[in-house]
C-alpha cells in the first residue's frame, strides 16, 4: 500500500478489535517508529532529545512486581542517562537530563490522556448522580412511609390473624425490591442507550473517542447491588414502623386516626428538609460550572478568532526538497492571499489554543540580565498579526525580502516576555539567546518587534514570555504548512476557493480545514460536560425535591383536615389558612437551605480546580440558587395551601 507517496509493504494483521495501547484512540494502520522521518518528510524525532514523548511498554517477568521492577529502575537510572548522554545535548539542561529517573507503572488497562483530563470531573459527576438518587430514594421512602400509614389497618389484620413480624416486613421489602428492580433496570437500560450521547461530549472534530460503554457483568453487577441497597435502606424503615404498633391499638382506631402520628410526619419532613439540602448542594454547583464556562468563553484571547479558518497544508505526496519548500509555501501563500474574498492569509507553526505547544528557556545578551526565561515559541510568516488581528505595539512585522535564512535572525515577542525578561522596558533591538537542542545550535536572536499578549495553550493559562520567529528564516522547512486564512465570506465558500486553487496548483496536494473559533470550542469540552450534565443532575434534583415536598405539604393537610375546618370555623380566615401552611412549608425549607449551604461551604474545595474566575463559595452564586429553590419551593406549596383554605367547616367537622 501507499502512505503518504511512500511504498509500505504489509508484514502483519492485527487481531479484530486490537485498538493499541492507548484507551480511547484507534488506528488501522501501524508503522515502525524509524518510518517517521520518512513519512513525515523531515527530521526524525527520536534525534531530538529534548521532546519528551515516546511511551515504552513491556511485560514483567514470572514473580517480578511493578514495585521490583521500579527500584531496578531506579537503581540503573543513574548510569542509563549518562551513558546516552549526547555529546551535543544543551549544556543548561545537562543537570536536569542526569538527574532523571525511571519507574515503572502498571500498564494493564493501556495509557489514556483521557483519564488525566476527565478523572476529576467524571468522579465528580458520580458523586452527583449518587446525590440525585439519594433524593429519589428519600422521596421513595417518603411515599413508603405513606403508604404503610395507609395500610396500618391492613397490616394489623394480617398480624391479628397470625401472620409473623418477619413475614409482613419480607412482604413489604419484597414490594420496595419490585420498585427498586424495576427502576434499576430502566435506568440500565437507558443509561446503555445514552452512553453513547456521553461519548459525543467529549468527541471532537480533531480527536475522535473510541470508546466501548455497552453493558457486561460489571454494570449489571453494579446496578443489581445498588438496587437491593436501595431496598434495603430506604425500604426497611417504613416496613418497621408499619408493623410496629400493636393489632388492638389499629383496631381501636379510626381510619383518620391511623395517619396522624406525629413520628410519622416528622419521619417525612426530616426527608423533606434533606432532600432541599442536597438540592441545594446540586443547584450550587450547576450554576458554578455552568458561570465558570461563561467565564472562559467570554475570556479575551488577544487576537479575533471570527472569520478566520485554519488550512493544513500537506505537501509530502509532491516530494520537493528541503531546500526548495520555503519557497514553494510562500508561493503558495501569495497564492491563496490572491483569491477573491480572503482578507489576509499568514502561515505560523503552532495555532493558538490548539492544545499543541513548543518552548524553550532564553536569556539575554551580555548586556542585559543573564537570567534565564522560559518562553512558549511559535514561527510565523508576515502577515500572520494582521490576520489574527494581533496588534504590533512596537517595532515591524516580519519581511520576507529582509528576513532571509542568510540575513541575522529576528524575532517578535509579546508583553509578558519585557516583563519577565527586561522588566517592562523597551525590547526593540536587545538581543536574547535560544538554549540549544542535539538538532538546532545555540542560536541569537534580535527583536524587531513587540506584540500584545495572547492566549496560547489553553483560554485557562496565565500568558507567559511568547516568542514569535520568522517562517522566511526557517532553514529546514517541512512538507506540511497551517495557513491562517481571513474572510468575510462564509467558511464553505473559502474552502472550496482554497481546495480549486490548491488543485490547480497541483492536485496532489491534501489539505484539511478547521474553523478557528470552533477549534477554540472544542478546547472546552470538558466545561461544557460539567455545565451540562450537573446542570441536568441539578434540575432533576430540585424536580424530585419539590414533588416530595409537595407530597409531605399534601399530606400534611390532609391529616389536618378537621383542624382546619375547626380553625375556620371560629373564624380564621382563607388567607390565614394559606399563610399557616407556607409558613409551615417555608420552615422545612429554610432548614434545607441552611444544611444545603454548610454543605456547599464544605464541599466547595473539590470542584475549586474545575472552576475558572470564581470561588467556589461564590457569594453571587449561592444567592442565587438559594432564591430561586426557595422561590419555587413555596410556589409547589402554594397549590396544597390553597386546597387547604378551601376546606368548608361543616364537611371537615364530619370527617371521623
Amino acid at each position: 500500500m501507499t502512505l503518504q507517496a511512500q511504498p509500505v509493504e504489509i508484514v502483519g494483521v492485527s487481531q479484530a478489535g486490537f485498538f493499541g495501547l492507548e484507551v480511547g484512540r484507534s488506528f488501522d494502520v501501524a508503522v515502525p517508529i524509524c518510518a517517521q522521518p520518512i513519512l513525515d518528510g523531515g527530521r526524525s524525532v527520536l534525534d531530538s532529545g529534548t521532546n519528551w514523548w515516546l511511551t515504552v511498554m513491556g511485560r514483567l517477568k514470572p514473580g517480578w512486581t511493578v514495585q521490583q521492577a521500579t527500584a531496578q529502575l531506579d537503581t540503573i537510572s543513574p548510569d542509563l542517562f549518562r551513558s546516552t548522554l549526547p555529546s551535543n545535548y544543551p549544556a543548561v539542561s545537562v543537570p536536569k537530563y542526569l538527574g532523571f529517573k525511571l519507574a515503572a507503572y502498571d500498564a494493564g488497562s493501556g495509557i489514556s490522556s483521557l483519564r488525566e483530563r476527565y478523572e476529576s470531573p467524571l468522579w465528580l459527576l458520580l458523586g452527583t448522580a449518587a446525590l440525585v438518587l439519594v433524593i429519589a430514594c428519600a422521596n421513595l421512602a417518603s411515599l413508603l412511609l405513606a403508604r404503610a400509614s395507609a395500610r396500618q389497618r391492613e397490616m394489623a389484620v394480617r398480624l391479628g390473624l397470625g401472620a409473623s413480624r418477619v413475614r409482613v416486613v419480607r412482604q413489604l421489602l419484597t414490594e420496595s425490591l419490585l420498585l427498586a428492580g424495576a427502576g434499576a433496570a430502566c435506568g440500565a437500560l437507558l443509561a446503555s442507550t445514552l452512553s453513547t450521547t456521553l461519548v459525543s461530549f467529549i468527541t471532537t472534530a480533531d480527536e475522535t473517542v473510541v470508546l466501548d460503554l455497552g453493558l457486561d457483568w460489571r454494570v449489571l453487577g453494579f446496578t443489581a447491588a445498588l438496587a437491593i441497597a436501595t431496598c434495603v435502606i430506604f425500604g426497611f424503615a417504613p416496613a418497621l414502623k408499619a408493623t410496629r404498633i400493636g393489632a388492638d391499638s389499629v383496631l381501636k382506631l379510626s381510619g383518620r386516626g391511623l395517619t396522624t402520628g406525629r413520628e410519622r410526619v416528622g419521619v417525612r419532613r426530616a426527608l423533606v428538609v434533606s432532600q432541599v439540602a442536597l438540592s441545594l448542594v446540586l443547584l450550587v454547583g450547576a450554576f458554578l460550572f455552568a458561570r465558570s464556562l461563561q467565564n472562559l468563553l467570554n475570556v479575551d484571547p488577544g487576537f479575533r478568532g471570527d472569520g478566520v479558518i485554519v488550512a493544513g497544508i500537506d505537501m509530502r505526496e509532491i516530494g520537493l526538497p528541503v531546500e526548495g519548500r520555503g519557497q514553494a509555501q510562500r508561493d503558495l501563500l501569495a497564492r491563496l492571499s490572491a483569491l477573491p474574498g480572503i482578507d489576509s492569509a499568514a502561515q505560523i507553526a503552532v495555532v493558538p489554543i490548539s492544545g499543541n505547544a513548543w518552548g524553550n528557556a532564553v536569556w539575554g545578551d551580555s548586556g542585559q540580565s543573564r537570567k534565564t526565561v522560559d518562553a512558549a515559541f511559535n514561527r510565523a510568516s508576515s502577515g500572520y498579526f494582521r490576520t489574527l488581528r494581533l496588534p504590533i505595539l512596537a517595532g515591524r512585522d516580519f519581511d520576507d525580502a529582509l528576513d532571509t535564512p542568510s540575513a541575522p535572525l529576528v524575532a517578535i515577542v509579546n508583553e509578558a516576555f519585557t516583563r519577565e525578561m527586561l522588566n517592562g522596558g523597551n525590547p526593540i533591538g536587545t538581543h536574547f539567546t535560544i538554549e540549544s537542542t542535539p538538532t538546532s545550535p545555540e542560536r541569537t536572536f534580535q527583536v524587531i518587534g513587540l506584540v500584545r499578549d495572547a492566549k496560547y495553550l489553553s483560554l485557562r493559562e496565565a500568558i507567559g514570555a511568547g516568542v514569535y520567529l520568522a517562517e522566511s528564516q526557517e532553514d529546514s522547512p517541512g512538507s506540511f504548512a497551517r495557513v491562517v486564512v481571513r474572510s468575510s465570506l462564509p467558511p464553505g465558500s473559502v474552502t472550496a476557493a482554497i481546495t480549486r486553487s490548491l488543485a490547480e496548483w497541483n492536485p496532489r496536494i491534501g489539505v484539511t480545514y478547521t474553523v478557528l473559533n470552533a477549534q477554540i470550542a472544542d478546547t472546552l469540552v470538558r466545561e461544557r460536560l460539567m455545565a451540562t450534565l450537573s446542570g441536568f443532575f441539578g434540575v432533576l434534583a430540585a424536580v424530585l425535591t419539590l414533588v416530595g415536598l409537595y407530597g409531605v405539604i399534601a399530606y400534611t393537610v390532609a391529616s389536618r383536615t378537621k383542624e382546619i375546618g375547626i380553625r375556620m370555623a371560629l373564624g380564621a380566615t382563607a388567607g390565614h389558612v394559606v399563610s399557616m401552611v407556607l409558613r409551615e412549608a417555608g420552615l422545612l425549607v429554610a432548614l434545607g437551605i441552611v444544611g444545603g449551604l454548610l454543605l456547599a461551604h464544605a464541599g466547595g474545595g473539590v470542584a475549586s480546580t474545575l472552576l475558572f474566575g470564581l470561588e467556589p463559595n461564590d457569594p453571587v452564586t449561592l444567592g442565587v440558587a438559594v432564591v430561586g429553590l426557595a422561590a419555587v419551593a413555596l410556589a409547589a406549596s402554594y397549590a396544597p395551601a390553597r386546597r387547604a383554605a378551601r376546606i368548608e367547616p361543616n364537611t371537615a367537622l364530619r370527617i371521623d
